[in-house]
């Protein structure tokens, strides 16, 4: 598999990306409209009514990704060039799910005053900005400091990607089991960028504070620690004690979320939660518990990972390509939690409407239905660029960051 990704990113034109002219450039007309003389037109009409920029260029549907290397995939801190090649891919999802136009820009920098001055000289060209791979607690600083300095759509994928997928798959699972997510409770192994903002909206949609419990690597998320970095602290939970272990606090629980490691459950653990439980064991590439040994431990599961080559793929790629589809469409000035709650409902709406055949045929012609197998739509679900972006777009209208009022034809 190494040898094979490497020839398919060397081959040919080295890398997964290019740019083509949009306009015909077959003759000296042509090139004088595309530049000199005729590009002065555009130019002064973009300088007299700023809004005309996105008339006469690229920028409403081009998006940056941006990243410094600092957290990539499962690869770590290996610094901003060694991050293209994910960059790159990211730039080609957004191409071929939403027909977004990417520039990837890698910065060579840790300082986080360095990257948002940065970012913010930069994006003038851009029409979006998809934060990837950084950090944690920077890229929490960040992407809140863009957000407020700036009136384009941001994300941070990492954060808000899994939490949007994540939590339009506990609404499903919950459905199926008929549990109110009001009482469930929730454990959360795992406290990083995804983590966090899993849990804030799992909190949006109605899991109680008091029942969710998150771990890091040094225990429990309480109010007695004094070693809360980030995020954690909104996130502390003294209803248990400090010392409580991860095997402790799974009983009874009605979910387990996993953005940690492998290997990190066990079949007793999983055996002591609440009847019809779910768990996202979403560590890759090997989940937190594999899925043979959840099934076995536990018939009644609904489980979900972050692989392809099992039921129920948690992948982000369900959400930002309609995301930001959705905000560039009606020219949205950020991307907000309307928005977001938006594509969570609108993927948990969608997956319970039946499949067509077009899509059943792509993943191996047997029956696709919603239920604990399928508790999400399929990445090639060719509905998912109608259904989520709608859903976006009217939510940021509604809640009144569009500067457009009407979703374009």
């Amino acid at each position: 598999m190494e040898q094979q990704a490497l020839e398919y990113h060397a081959k040919g034109r080295p890398g997964k990306i290019e740019v083509k002219p949009t306009k015909e450039t077959a003759t000296q007309k042509d090139l004088a409209l595309a530049y000199s003389p005729g590009v002065a037109a555009p130019c002064l009409a973009i300088e007299a009514d700023a809004s005309k920029v996105y008339d006469y260029t690229t920028k409403g549907n081009l998006v940056a990704v941006i990243s410094n290397g600092t957290a990539v995939l499962g690869l770590g801190d290996i610094g901003a060039l060694a991050s293209k090649p994910v960059m790159e891919g990211k730039a080609v999802l957004f191409k071929i799910f939403a027909d977004i136009d990417v520039f990837d820009l890698e910065l060579d920098t840790k300082d986080v005053e360095e990257f948002i001055r940065t970012v913010k000289i930069l994006a003038p060209t851009f029409g979006g900005i998809n934060l990837e791979d950084i950090s944690a607690p920077d890229c929490f600083e960040i992407e809140e400091r863009l957000k407020a300095e700036l009136n384009i759509p941001i994300m941070h994928d990492d954060q808000h990607g899994t939490a949007i997928v994540s939590a339009a798959a506990l609404l499903n699972a919950l459905e199926l089991i008929g549990k109110n997510i009001e009482s469930i409770k929730v454990v959360i192994n795992g406290a990083g960028a995804a983590a966090t903002s899993c849990a804030s909206i799992y909190l949006a949609l109605g899991v109680q504070r008091e029942n969710l419990f998150m771990f890091d690597s040094k225990g429990l998320i309480h109010t007695d620690r004094d070693n809360l970095d980030g995020r954690k602290k909104l996130f502390t939970n003294q209803h248990m004690q400090a010392s409580s272990s991860l095997e402790e606090v799974l009983v009874g629980a009605d979910m387990f979320l996993g953005l940690s490691k492998a290997d990190i459950l066990n079949e007793t653990m999983l055996q002591s939660m609440a009847k019809d439980c779910i768990v996202f064991a979403l560590a890759n590439p090997n989940p937190e518990i594999s899925y043979e040994k959840a099934i076995l431990a536990r018939p009644d599961i609904i489980f979900a990972t972050g692989r392809s080559d099992y039921p129920n793929q948690v992948n982000n790629v369900l959400g930002f390509p309609y995301i930001f589809r959705g905000a560039l469409d009606v020219r949205a000035t950020k991307i907000n939690e309307a928005m977001k709650l938006a594509a969570v409902h609108a993927l948990a709406d969608l997956t319970k409407m039946p499949v067509p055949q077009e899509v059943v045929d792509i993943y191996g012609g047997a029956p696709i239905a919603f239920g604990p197998q399928y508790i999400l739509p399929k990445p090639f679900d060719n509905r998912l660029l109608e259904v989520v972006s709608t859903a976006v777009s009217k939510a940021a209208i509604a809640s009144g960051v569009a500067q457009l009022k009407e979703i374009p034809s």
